[in-house]
Protein backbone atom coordinates (compact mmCIF):
# COMPACT_ATOMS: atom_id res chain seq x y z
CA UNK A 1 0.00 0.00 0.00
CA UNK A 2 1.41 3.39 -1.10
CA UNK A 3 2.54 5.74 1.48
CA UNK A 4 -0.30 8.47 2.58
CA UNK A 5 -0.21 12.39 0.75
CA UNK A 6 -0.64 13.25 4.63
CA UNK A 7 2.72 11.47 5.63
CA UNK A 8 4.83 12.49 2.57
CA UNK A 9 4.07 16.52 3.07
CA UNK A 10 5.26 15.57 6.98
CA UNK A 11 8.61 13.82 5.79
CA UNK A 12 9.09 16.94 3.16
CA UNK A 13 8.84 19.19 6.33
CA UNK A 14 12.42 18.31 7.02
CA UNK A 15 13.52 16.76 4.08
CA UNK A 16 17.26 17.47 2.64
CA UNK A 17 18.14 17.34 -1.53
CA UNK A 18 19.42 14.02 -2.24
CA UNK A 19 16.97 11.92 0.18
CA UNK A 20 16.33 8.97 -2.27
CA UNK A 21 12.72 8.83 -1.01
CA UNK A 22 12.29 12.30 -2.99
CA UNK A 23 13.45 9.66 -6.59
CA UNK A 24 10.40 7.33 -5.68
CA UNK A 25 7.82 10.07 -5.07
CA UNK A 26 8.64 11.77 -8.23
CA UNK A 27 7.56 8.42 -9.85
CA UNK A 28 4.04 8.81 -7.93
CA UNK A 29 1.93 9.97 -10.47
CA UNK A 30 -1.01 11.13 -7.50
CA UNK A 31 -1.57 14.94 -7.91
CA UNK A 32 -1.24 15.49 -4.47
CA UNK A 33 2.22 13.88 -4.23
CA UNK A 34 3.07 16.27 -7.22
CA UNK A 35 2.05 19.22 -5.70
CA UNK A 36 3.53 18.37 -2.12
CA UNK A 37 7.16 18.18 -3.57
CA UNK A 38 6.28 21.39 -6.00
CA UNK A 39 5.58 23.10 -2.84
CA UNK A 40 8.67 21.42 -1.26
CA UNK A 41 10.94 22.92 -4.23
CA UNK A 42 8.89 26.78 -3.69
CA UNK A 43 9.93 26.56 0.05
CA UNK A 44 13.32 25.43 -0.90
CA UNK A 45 14.14 28.32 -3.27
CA UNK A 46 12.59 30.78 -1.35
CA UNK A 47 15.03 29.87 1.63
CA UNK A 48 17.58 30.24 -0.88
CA UNK A 49 16.46 33.52 -1.92
CA UNK A 50 16.41 34.68 1.32
CA UNK A 51 19.73 33.51 2.79
CA UNK A 52 21.03 35.23 -0.66
CA UNK A 53 19.39 38.61 0.32
CA UNK A 54 20.30 37.91 3.48
CA UNK A 55 24.51 37.41 3.04
CA UNK A 56 24.18 40.41 0.03
CA UNK A 57 22.89 42.76 3.59
CA UNK A 58 26.89 41.69 5.01
CA UNK A 59 28.26 43.24 1.68
CA UNK A 60 29.45 46.83 3.27
CA UNK A 61 30.35 45.17 6.62
CA UNK A 62 32.18 42.71 4.80
CA UNK A 63 34.19 45.75 3.18
CA UNK A 64 35.12 47.25 6.35
CA UNK A 65 36.39 43.67 7.58
CA UNK A 66 38.18 43.00 4.95
CA UNK A 67 40.15 46.22 5.99
CA UNK A 68 40.63 45.53 9.29
CA UNK A 69 37.54 47.02 10.84
CA UNK A 70 36.11 44.43 12.93
CA UNK A 71 33.88 45.96 15.05
CA UNK A 72 31.12 47.78 13.04
CA UNK A 73 28.21 48.98 14.31
CA UNK A 74 24.88 49.37 12.43
CA UNK A 75 22.48 52.49 13.56
CA UNK A 76 19.03 53.01 13.63
CA UNK A 77 16.05 55.24 15.05
CA UNK A 78 12.08 55.09 15.88
CA UNK A 79 9.86 57.43 16.91
CA UNK A 80 10.31 60.59 14.27
CA UNK A 81 6.36 60.93 13.16
CA UNK A 82 4.54 59.82 16.76
CA UNK A 83 2.79 62.60 18.32
CA UNK A 84 3.70 61.31 21.96
CA UNK A 85 6.81 59.31 23.15
CA UNK A 86 10.15 59.61 22.58
CA UNK A 87 12.55 59.21 19.94
CA UNK A 88 14.65 55.97 20.28
CA UNK A 89 17.51 54.71 18.67
CA UNK A 90 19.78 51.57 18.83
CA UNK A 91 23.43 50.22 17.84
CA UNK A 92 24.70 47.11 17.46
CA UNK A 93 27.63 45.02 16.67
CA UNK A 94 26.67 42.23 14.63
CA UNK A 95 29.47 38.88 14.95
CA UNK A 96 30.71 38.37 11.56
CA UNK A 97 28.90 34.80 11.76
CA UNK A 98 26.03 36.18 12.39
CA UNK A 99 23.64 34.07 10.77
CA UNK A 100 19.65 35.19 11.51
CA UNK A 101 18.35 35.27 8.19
CA UNK A 102 15.10 36.87 8.95
CA UNK A 103 17.01 39.67 10.00
CA UNK A 104 16.25 42.82 7.81
CA UNK A 105 14.06 46.73 8.47
CA UNK A 106 11.65 46.11 11.06
CA UNK A 107 9.14 47.78 8.90
CA UNK A 108 8.80 44.82 7.06
CA UNK A 109 8.37 42.25 10.15
CA UNK A 110 5.25 41.60 11.88
CA UNK A 111 5.05 42.51 15.75
CA UNK A 112 5.51 39.01 16.63
CA UNK A 113 8.33 38.75 14.12
CA UNK A 114 10.31 41.41 15.94
CA UNK A 115 9.85 40.65 19.33
CA UNK A 116 11.34 36.61 18.29
CA UNK A 117 13.81 38.68 16.43
CA UNK A 118 14.92 40.63 19.36
CA UNK A 119 15.73 38.24 21.53
CA UNK A 120 17.96 36.66 19.08
CA UNK A 121 19.94 39.56 18.32
CA UNK A 122 20.08 40.46 22.24
CA UNK A 123 21.56 36.89 22.62
CA UNK A 124 24.18 37.37 19.28
CA UNK A 125 24.87 40.38 19.38
CA UNK A 126 29.17 41.67 20.40
CA UNK A 127 27.48 44.98 21.81
CA UNK A 128 24.18 46.81 22.23
CA UNK A 129 23.52 50.81 22.64
CA UNK A 130 20.11 52.94 23.61
CA UNK A 131 19.81 56.12 23.19
CA UNK A 132 16.57 58.26 24.00
CA UNK A 133 15.55 61.50 23.65
CA UNK A 134 12.13 62.94 25.42
CA UNK A 135 9.26 64.87 24.31
CA UNK A 136 10.64 67.99 26.04
CA UNK A 137 14.21 67.90 24.08
CA UNK A 138 12.41 66.91 20.90
CA UNK A 139 10.05 70.26 21.46
CA UNK A 140 13.37 71.92 22.17
CA UNK A 141 15.48 71.06 19.30
CA UNK A 142 13.30 70.03 16.84
CA UNK A 143 12.87 66.13 15.72
CA UNK A 144 16.02 65.60 13.40
CA UNK A 145 18.25 66.67 16.06
CA UNK A 146 16.56 64.35 18.78
CA UNK A 147 17.14 61.57 16.72
CA UNK A 148 20.46 62.53 15.80
CA UNK A 149 21.46 63.14 19.61
CA UNK A 150 19.66 59.75 20.25
CA UNK A 151 22.34 57.97 17.62
CA UNK A 152 25.19 59.56 19.13
CA UNK A 153 23.83 58.22 22.82
CA UNK A 154 23.46 54.64 21.64
CA UNK A 155 27.05 54.75 19.92
CA UNK A 156 28.36 55.95 23.33
CA UNK A 157 26.36 53.37 25.05
CA UNK A 158 28.41 50.46 22.82
CA UNK A 159 31.09 48.42 24.75
CA UNK A 160 33.42 47.33 22.83
CA UNK A 161 33.64 50.44 21.27
CA UNK A 162 32.71 50.45 17.68
CA UNK A 163 35.28 50.86 15.10
CA UNK A 164 33.54 51.80 12.27
CA UNK A 165 29.74 53.22 11.94
CA UNK A 166 27.11 52.41 9.41
CA UNK A 167 23.84 54.99 10.10
CA UNK A 168 20.40 55.03 8.38
CA UNK A 169 20.57 58.57 6.54
CA UNK A 170 22.38 60.55 9.10
CA UNK A 171 25.65 61.78 9.61
CA UNK A 172 26.90 61.82 13.21
CA UNK A 173 29.82 63.90 14.45
CA UNK A 174 31.58 60.93 15.94
CA UNK A 175 35.32 60.89 15.44
CA UNK A 176 34.95 57.17 13.47
CA UNK A 177 34.78 56.36 9.47
CA UNK A 178 31.29 56.25 9.10
CA UNK A 179 28.48 55.76 5.94
CA UNK A 180 25.26 57.10 5.66
CA UNK A 181 22.57 54.74 3.86
CA UNK A 182 19.79 55.39 2.55
CA UNK A 183 17.26 53.08 3.53
CA UNK A 184 19.68 51.48 5.41
CA UNK A 185 17.92 48.92 7.29
CA UNK A 186 17.37 47.16 4.24
CA UNK A 187 20.33 46.98 3.21
CA UNK A 188 22.79 46.15 5.61
CA UNK A 189 22.12 43.63 8.75
CA UNK A 190 23.51 45.61 11.00
CA UNK A 191 21.04 48.65 10.77
CA UNK A 192 18.55 46.05 10.42
CA UNK A 193 19.14 44.46 13.34
CA UNK A 194 19.18 48.19 15.24
CA UNK A 195 15.82 48.92 14.02
CA UNK A 196 14.61 45.73 15.37
CA UNK A 197 16.09 46.32 18.90
CA UNK A 198 15.02 50.50 18.52
CA UNK A 199 11.52 49.59 17.16
CA UNK A 200 10.68 46.69 19.95
CA UNK A 201 12.54 48.90 22.54
CA UNK A 202 10.04 52.22 22.14
CA UNK A 203 6.85 49.66 21.31
CA UNK A 204 7.37 48.23 25.12
CA UNK A 205 8.11 51.67 26.58
CA UNK A 206 4.89 53.05 25.23
CA UNK A 207 2.91 49.78 26.54
CA UNK A 208 4.04 51.30 30.10
CA UNK A 209 3.56 54.99 29.29
CA UNK A 210 -0.24 53.29 28.00
CA UNK A 211 -0.94 52.31 31.68
CA UNK A 212 0.76 55.49 32.99
CA UNK A 213 -2.15 57.41 30.53
CA UNK A 214 -4.77 55.46 29.72
CA UNK A 215 -7.12 56.08 27.19
CA UNK A 216 -4.97 57.12 24.32
CA UNK A 217 -4.71 54.06 22.87
CA UNK A 218 -0.37 54.33 23.30
CA UNK A 219 -0.26 50.76 23.60
CA UNK A 220 -1.43 50.09 20.04
CA UNK A 221 -0.61 53.41 17.97
CA UNK A 222 3.24 54.26 19.43
CA UNK A 223 2.10 57.56 20.21
CA UNK A 224 1.11 58.05 16.37
CA UNK A 225 -1.73 60.14 15.86
CA UNK A 226 -4.54 57.52 14.94
CA UNK A 227 -7.96 58.31 14.68
CA UNK A 228 -8.53 57.00 18.42
CA UNK A 229 -5.64 59.04 19.89
CA UNK A 230 -6.82 62.48 18.42
CA UNK A 231 -10.20 61.99 19.80
CA UNK A 232 -8.76 61.34 23.31
CA UNK A 233 -6.44 64.43 22.77
CA UNK A 234 -9.49 66.43 22.16
CA UNK A 235 -11.39 64.69 24.89
CA UNK A 236 -8.59 64.46 27.78
CA UNK A 237 -5.77 66.86 26.56
CA UNK A 238 -2.37 66.35 26.47
CA UNK A 239 0.30 64.13 28.74
CA UNK A 240 3.52 65.14 29.44
CA UNK A 241 5.17 62.92 27.39
CA UNK A 242 3.00 64.45 23.99
CA UNK A 243 5.09 66.62 21.79
CA UNK A 244 3.93 70.56 21.81
CA UNK A 245 5.44 71.16 18.61
CA UNK A 246 3.86 68.67 16.63
CA UNK A 247 0.61 69.82 14.97
CA UNK A 248 -2.16 69.35 15.64
CA UNK A 249 -1.44 69.35 19.43
CA UNK A 250 0.32 72.98 18.58
CA UNK A 251 -2.62 73.89 16.89
CA UNK A 252 -4.93 73.44 20.37
CA UNK A 253 -3.12 74.19 22.69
Amino acid sequence: MPETIASIKQQLKTMNDGDERLVIWQQDKRIGVQNALKSWQNRKEKLRLKRENFLTRFDIERQYWSQGYDLIAGIDEVGRGPLAGPVIAAAVILPHDFDIIDVIDSKQLSFHKRDELYDQIIEKAISIGIGLVDSPIIDKINIYEAARVAMTEAVKQLAPEPEALLIDAMRLDIDLPQEFLIKGDARSNSIGAASIIAKVTRDRLMKEYALQYPGYGFEKNAGYGTKEHLEAIKKIGITPIHRKTFAPIKDII
